[in-house]
């Protein structure tokens, strides 16, 4: 046994050392010795639309540029391997986020928009609903609203990820212990009575999240999606919300599992704006390093991270130059959104752009603004983006989603089932088949009649030959 117990290890190490994924640190918390087989506990994350070219450009935009080396970050740490992303076929190979989200949350693919429904539109069992019947808490914490594709897709069914009203209004059967995110726009007072007659608090001020001390909530901190993270620096709101999903849930013996998404980092590749992607994909590491030093804590805790597909063709380099200016990128206090807005309301917007920007702008670069302000803030946050783009040499295929593979980081028991290279339904297939049994009924016993004695006689060999 010892040997077998020895070979294992030695093979996981050569794993993670293959991979050069996970610090000594990480690698003892998997070791075979110091962990369970099974996790008590799972917390997936979706960082949306974050493709390779995502964590690759935050690797150089969070690198200390007084240093020869370039540091490492939380994904470099946890990197294990890749998954495919593509929909079910009649959806072609490009997936939306709702497609995607339903084999994450349920290993079955599905057309695009379909929310945990397959191509026939029957309801599919998700994770979380899989986990509540054993007993389980469950939680999701997004920065998108709640009733999002994403979220949804872990939460509830619906052949139409566009049915925002009707998901809201399934919750209520749900019974997921925790929900935090944007969306009271789809969660009317007569909704909320509704949920806080099931027992759910109900809390809207985002300041008063650390008074929670009870995993029955409902949490709604915006209309509809959270502010940009870049417009709200050091509030870490996904963190916080993390952190606190982690004390409530983790009250229950049974075990818990927790869906965290990043989810404006799609928002911003669909708007092509690097610098307010990088704000959203910093503030999703910074949640990963708190689950992470929570694995490191409670090794019976498994976390994994990946994409539900890529969005925007980001490119780090464009125009034939092989250059990419992540210093440009560091000193923007704003996203080009609110740059815009605020930008249009003064006399003197120079003044606030480029002290907003980080930057002294050229003459060139005036004058494309100042006409792009003449005609709006819509375009004048085109040609604030364009102007990043161009100072920091970023290049974008499409404002859409592409159809390539993404990343896969994961730490804790059982985390090596999510090595190598998978497809987006095994991440759901195994973490379905990660939770416990599924407590069956008990069978109700049975009054029986008296009968006959049975002739226990064995049949003659005459007999067994001429039944044979």
């Amino acid at each position: 046994m010892k040997r077998i117990k020895l070979f294992a290890s030695l093979i996981m190490s050569t794993s993670l050392l293959s991979w050069g994924a996970v610090s000594a640190d990480s690698a003892d918390l998997l070791s075979i010795d110091s962990a369970p087989n099974r996790p008590k506990n799972m917390v997936i994350m979706i960082g949306d639309g974050m493709g390779p070219a995502y964590t690759s450009a935050y690797r150089y935009y969070q690198d200390n540029p007084n240093t020869q080396e370039i540091e490492q970050t939380v994904f470099d740490r946890l990197f294990v391997g890749k998954a495919s992303t593509y929909p079910a076929a009649v959806s072609g190979l490009v997936t939306d986020s709702a497609a995607a989200a339903t084999a994450l949350a349920t290993g079955v693919k599905s057309y695009n928009g379909a929310i945990s429904v397959d191509t026939n539109k029957q309801p599919i069992p998700t994770l979380l609903e899989l986990a509540k019947r054993r007993g389980m808490s469950t939680g999701v914490a997004v920065t998108s609203q709640i009733n999002h594709a994403t979220p949804a897709a872990f939460l509830s069914h619906e052949a139409d990820r566009s049915h925002y009203d009707a998901l809201a209004q399934s919750y209520l059967n749900t019974d997921a212990d925790l929900m935090l995110g944007g969306g009271q726009k789809y969660f009317p007072a007569s909704l909320i009575k509704q949920f806080e007659a099931k027992g759910y608090h109900y809390l809207s001020d985002f300041s008063r999240l650390n008074d929670l001390n009870q995993p029955k909530v409902i949490g709604l901190f915006a209309e509809v999606e959270l502010p940009w993270a870049i417009d709200e620096p050091n509030t870490n709101r996904l963190s916080k919300m993390v952190q606190k999903a982690l004390e409530l849930l983790s009250r229950n013996d049974k075990g818990f599992v927790l869906l965290v998404e990043g989810s404006l980092i799609d928002w911003a590749g669909h708007d092509n704006d690097i610098a307010s992607a990088m704000a959203e994909i910093h503030e999703f590491a910074n949640a990963v390093e708190v689950v992470e030093q929570y694995v490191r804590n409670n090794n019976d805790t498994l976390m994994v991270v990946t994409a539900d597909h890529n969005t925007g063709g980001l490119s780090i380099g464009a125009n034939d130059e092989y250059r990419w200016d992540p210093q440009v990128l560091r000193t923007i206090q704003a996203s080009p959104e609110k740059i815009a807005k605020d930008a249009v309301a003064i006399d003197d917007w120079r003044t606030l752009v480029e002290l907003r920007l980080g930057l002294e702008l050229d003459e060139q670069e005036y004058q494309q603004l100042a006409n792009a302000r003449m005609q709006g803030q819509k375009r004048l946050h085109a040609s604030l983006k364009q102007l990043i783009d161009k100072r920091s040499n970023t290049g974008w295929t499409t404002e859409g989603h592409t159809g390539i593979d993404v990343q896969v980081f994961a730490s804790g028991p059982a985390s090596p089932l999510f090595f190598g290279q998978l497809d987006n339904t095994d991440i759901a297939k195994h973490l379905i088949s990660l939770l416990p049994k599924e407590p069956q009924p008990k069978a109700q016993t049975k009054a029986v009649a008296p009968t006959k004695p049975v002739n226990t006689a064995l049949p003659s060999l005459v007999t067994l030959d001429k039944n044979t």
